[in-house]
């Protein structure tokens, strides 16, 4: 029996759009809880496809701190960050769902024969997990599972954390689905396979270094048929 496709998705601009604006004030508001006075306006750090941690790091930088200094509360700003959102998360996100996602799932859940969901996403675990509860889909993806921004850092380093959750799930029946470079860099890194879906920031002339280009959640379902 072939083993099934671990599917390692991403969430913002995946699975959810435009769902990053009460996490973006969560974290800042806990740069400063955690670090004191600092003057974090004004500084503009490239945030598509990255993690909370390395986010949060040149935010950091940027308002004068040392990498020591940052190293020294990583885990204080982790905890703030959450708790932050815990109180700025909106009630209801399905409002926020990519279009097609909530009917995709399922469809392909339904194959447990060909897909294992997992998750692989720059965003802390509990802010994750709350995102993906708060818009109805959390159930899909099992605690215990996945690799999140409060593992690692850097994002290359999730796919192999994912695997190994997963019972160190074989590379060749890994798939990474993500709407960034970033995310098809972190594929490689792993040597899994990546389809990209145009739904974030990106255009699919830019997502083109993945194996396969979705323009849309509908095409996305059919591209990771065609892989099983």
């Amino acid at each position: 029996m072939t083993t099934p496709l671990l599917l390692l998705w991403d969430i913002d601009g995946t699975l959810l759009q435009r769902a990053s604006t009460e996490h973006a004030d969560a974290m800042r508001r806990a740069l400063i809880d955690v670090h004191g006075s600092l003057e974090l306006d004004g500084h503009q750090v490239e945030a598509a496809g990255r993690t909370d941690g390395a986010i949060a790091r040149d935010l950091l930088l940027a308002a004068g701190l040392a990498g020591p200094a940052i190293d020294s509360r990583a885990d204080d700003v982790i905890t703030a960050a959450c708790a932050l959102y815990d109180e700025l998360c909106p009630a209801d996100l399905s409002p926020r769902l990519a279009p097609g996602i909530a009917e995709a799932l399922p469809r392909l859940a339904a194959r447990s024969d060909a897909f294992r969901f997992s998750l692989v996403t720059g965003n802390f675990e509990r802010i994750a997990r709350l995102k993906l509860a708060r818009a109805g889909i959390g159930d899909w993806f099992p605690a215990g599972q996945g690799a999140f921004g409060s593992d690692a850092e850097d994002r290359e380093l999730l796919p192999p954390i994912a695997r190994a959750r997963a019972g160190d799930w074989p590379r060749e029946r890994t798939v990474v689905i993500g709407d960034t470079p970033r995310d098809i860099a972190c594929a490689r890194a792993d040597r899994v396979r990546v389809v990209a879906i145009a739904t974030g920031p990106f255009s699919a002339d830019e997502l083109r270094g993945a194996d396969a280009v979705a323009r849309d959640v509908d095409e996305l379902g059919t591209l990771l048929e065609g892989l099983t």
